[in-house]
This record gives structure tokens, C-alpha cells and sequence, in this order.
């Protein structure tokens, strides 16, 4: 009896660490739903620019053409595939933290049967936080590889814009991804269930 009173006593703090607070709950659930309209707002710039710059190379042109007009110069949208690349980079690296936030990444399951069931715990919150670091890490790269576009003015081919708010998306998709193994590290009730099955 006095057996079970130290164990329910030293189980006690895991569980209460174990567990979420809300408010942390509620910020990561808006941090996931800002982060996966940013990607479908991409994506649906993306389809959109192609289309019209599609739709304004091969109808307008030949109809413009057909009713005399033959300098009417370019009718497709202007730099539309770089537009394009710079929307899919948006995308992808706000990806990288939806993929995150579901589980829906792919993770091979190479030795995990190597340690005892019992330190499954303690392994996957040793491993988030091994991970989180991790991508830190990247980030601090992606943050140098920004800072030195903008040392250096370097502007896209066409449009003449700056780069580098485009290439902020690469740091900041690993700080998303980084700062959510934390949490889940950190509260492991936060972290998402893999799909049964998932390889």
C-alpha cells in the first residue's frame, strides 16, 4: 500500500508536465490554421498566375493576332513562372510546420524496436527535443543565407525585386517546425498521433 502511494507521488509532476496548459493548446492550433492558409493562398496564386499567363499567351495573343493587331507585344502575365517559383517556395517551406503539426511526414521506423517499450516516453520527448534543436540549427543557416542576400541586393531575374523576402520563408519554416518540437517536447500531449500505418 505504501508501495503504490510513492509510485502514484513520483508519477504525479510527469503527468502535470506531461499536460498541455490551453493557452499553449490554442496558439499552436492558430499557429497551424494561419500557416496552412498561407500555403493554400499560395497555391491558389500559383494555379491562378499560370492560368492567366496561359490563357493570355495562347487565346488572347492569337485572337489580338487574328483581328489585325500583330505588335501588341507580350499578353501573358509578366514574369509569371518566377511568380510562380516564389509562391511555390511560400508553400513549401510553410509546409514544412503543417506537416509538422499533423504528423503527416514521413518518418522510417528504422530501430525503433532497439529500446525497451518502457523508455518509449522518455525517448520520444528526448527525441523531439534532439530534433527541435536540430532544426534550429538549419534556421540559423537559412537566416545567414538571408542575411547575405540582402548584404548583397541580389534581385530576381525579370522583376528586379529583392530576394530575400522571398528566401525568409526558408528560415522561418524551420523556426515553425523547430519551436513545435519544443512544445512537443516539452508537453508531449501536443503531439499529433501518427497515422496508423505511416512509414
Amino acid at each position: 500500500m505504501a508501495d503504490d502511494s510513492v509510485h502514484a507521488q513520483a508519477a504525479a509532476p510527469r503527468a502535470a508536465a506531461a499536460e498541455a496548459p490551453a493557452a499553449a493548446r490554442t496558439l499552436l492550433a492558430a499557429w497551424h490554421k494561419t500557416e496552412c492558409r498561407i500555403a493554400v493562398a499560395a497555391f491558389v496564386f500559383i494555379a491562378l498566375v499560370l492560368i492567366l499567363d496561359v490563357i493570355g499567351r495562347e487565346g488572347l495573343f492569337p485572337l489580338l493576332k487574328a483581328m489585325g493587331m500583330r505588335h501588341t507585344g507580350p499578353t501573358g502575365v509578366y514574369g509569371a513562372q518566377k511568380l510562380a517559383v516564389f509562391a511555390l517556395a511560400i508553400a513549401t517551406y510553410s509546409g514544412i510546420g503543417v506537416a509538422t503539426a499533423t504528423a503527416s511526414h514521413l518518418v522510417p521506423r528504422v530501430g525503433f524496436a532497439a529500446m525497451p517499450a518502457a523508455w518509449n516516453a522518455v525517448m520520444d520527448r528526448l527525441a523531439d527535443l534532439v530534433t527541435g534543436l536540430f532544426l534550429l540549427g538549419v534556421a540559423w543557416y537559412g537566416f545567414e543565407f538571408v542575411r547575405s542576400s540582402m548584404a548583397t541586393g541580389l534581385r530576381a531575374p525579370m522583376l528586379q525585386w529583392p530576394m530575400w523576402p522571398f528566401q525568409a520563408a526558408i528560415p522561418l519554416g524551420f523556426v515553425s517546425a523547430a519551436l513545435r518540437y519544443c512544445c512537443f517536447a516539452r508537453w508531449p500531449a501536443l503531439r499529433p498521433q501518427r497515422p496508423q500505418g505511416q512509414e
